[in-house]
């Protein structure tokens, strides 16, 4: 039993922590939970804990349905808003099959497996996510609750409350908050993660989404991670921005290159550009996703700044992705900020996948094309092509289809993960377009 165990068991005694639930995601991003009382603790420790995996979306067969959940020790947290007395406290797991090996499915394996390959190229991933989400009245409809908008300060409501209570939260449970506002839509909200590597990260992410429900649902209303909501609203993102470091040295930094960005960074970013249309599937994997990435600036349907064009640039914002400003004397600030995906991915695949087209462009030693100055809606389909720049796909259907000729996704996520997760989207979009939705009712019924 190493340190880090011996640890949690003796805070479990000392802080009289009744109950640990075991946490582990399915291959959607969907968090499952196992709950075993604090005198089976040990046991986990050194056995793990059973489970029926046939039970859970994409992890087993029938016929090899049994798994073991293995708690990591350097993820156990009590959980804050459970009672003081005989508390609640959780951990991580990975998944692993009853003889011992990392199970196929678990997707907190798959994202460990490209952080292996990039320490053994002696880098470490890390990332800054601006996680957005709105609020409304209950779960029935997406009805707002202020018409705020972009850093507005509204007078204090139960808005504001949600937002600092899960803020004292997360911070309580070890995660870092850099700031929080109100987006541009009604009800919008962003809050800020602090950088960390990307597997404290994904759990980080996977801990926000539940923090915020929990806290949304304990003031009376109803949080939504849901990519484009409100038809006539700007969407969900979740902007994240990445670097690799080199020990303590980061190795995006270069103070003598254009915008500081090293033959690394270039290379890297290059990799993300070649691979976007392929990994959008992971990073947008709903119907709804797809809602969000659209064309269309006019009228009452704005797609915001979500990006829809495989570009890069500086000071941008219609790039996919972008360069932020470079702050003098804090080389650790460089970094590349990808736009495309949305809150409601599984953030275990989407920075797999993310991790493993950077250093594929690393490795390939990719040039970086030339940056987008115009804002690319407003270039003609002619320009666009002279520029190579090519379209994020228009919809889940897409997605699929350009995913599943992907080599780079199907390496990445393993044969067993990427035959399922294909499988699972295409009867998402099977089962999408055989509705009839509202829009044809109204637009065709009364013609046809």
């Amino acid at each position: 039993m190493d340190k880090q165990q011996e640890y949690v068991l003796r805070t479990v005694e000392e802080r009289d922590i009744r109950f640990i639930r075991l946490w582990f995601t399915d291959v959607l991003g969907f968090l499952k939970s196992v709950a075993i009382t604090s005198a089976e603790l040990e046991n986990a420790f050194s056995e793990g804990i059973g489970f029926d995996g046939s039970a859970i979306d994409g992890f087993a067969r029938v016929q090899e349905a049994d798994m073991l959940a293995f708690p990591d020790a350097a993820t156990f947290q009590i959980l804050p808003w459970r009672p003081e007395t005989q508390g609640v406290a959780r951990m991580f797991c990975d998944v692993l099959t009853p003889d011992g090996e990392p199970s196929a499915a678990d997707p907190r394996q798959v994202l460990k497996r490209q952080l292996r390959r990039a320490s053994e190229m002696g880098f470490t991933f890390y990332v800054h996510p601006e996680m957005e989400f709105f609020l409304f009245e209950d779960a029935s409809a997406p009805v707002p609750i202020d018409t705020g908008s972009y850093f507005d300060m509204t007078p204090l409501d139960v808005q504001q409350d949600t937002r600092r209570q899960a803020i004292t939260t997360l911070e309580q449970m070890g995660i870092s908050v850099e700031f929080s506002h109100h987006e541009v839509a009604p009800s919008q909200h962003e809050i800020d993660l602090r950088f960390a590597d990307a597997l404290t990260m994904a759990d980080n992410i996977m801990t926000f989404r539940l923090v915020v429900k929990e806290t949304a649902l304990q003031r009376g209303v109803h949080a939504s991670f849901m990519p484009k909501p409100i038809e006539e609203a700007w969407g969900n993102a979740m902007h994240l921005h990445l670097s690799l470091f080199e020990g303590d040295t980061n190795a995006f930094h270069d103070p003598g290159a254009e915008y500081n960005l090293s033959p690394i960074a270039r290379s890297f970013t290059a990799g993300l550009l070649a691979h976007a249309r392929e990994t959008a599937c992971i990073t947008n994997q709903w119907v709804n996703s797809y809602k969000r990435l659209t064309t269309r600036m006019d009228g009452p349907f704005p797609s915001g700044e979500a990006p829809v064009f495989v570009s890069w640039g500086h000071s941008n914002r219609s790039a996919l992705v972008r360069v932020p400003m470079y702050k003098p004397r804090k080389s650790a600030s460089t970094r590349i900020e990808y736009r495309a995906p949305d809150p409601a991915c599984n953030p275990y695949l989407a920075l797999a996948v993310i991790l493993a087209a950077g250093l594929d462009g690393i490795e390939r030693g990719l040039e970086l094309p030339p940056e987008s100055e115009d804002n690319t809606f407003e270039l003609t389909v002619a320009e666009r092509a002279a520029d190579g720049i090519e379209r994020l796909p228009e919809s889940l259907g897409e997605a699929i289809e350009v995913m599943a000729a992907s080599e780079l996704v199907a390496d990445t996520l393993g044969e067993h993960l990427f035959r399922h997760l294909l499988a699972n989207k295409r009867r998402e979009w099977s089962e999408y377009t055989s509705h009839v939705t509202r829009f044809e009712i109204d637009r065709y019924l009364p013609l046809l």
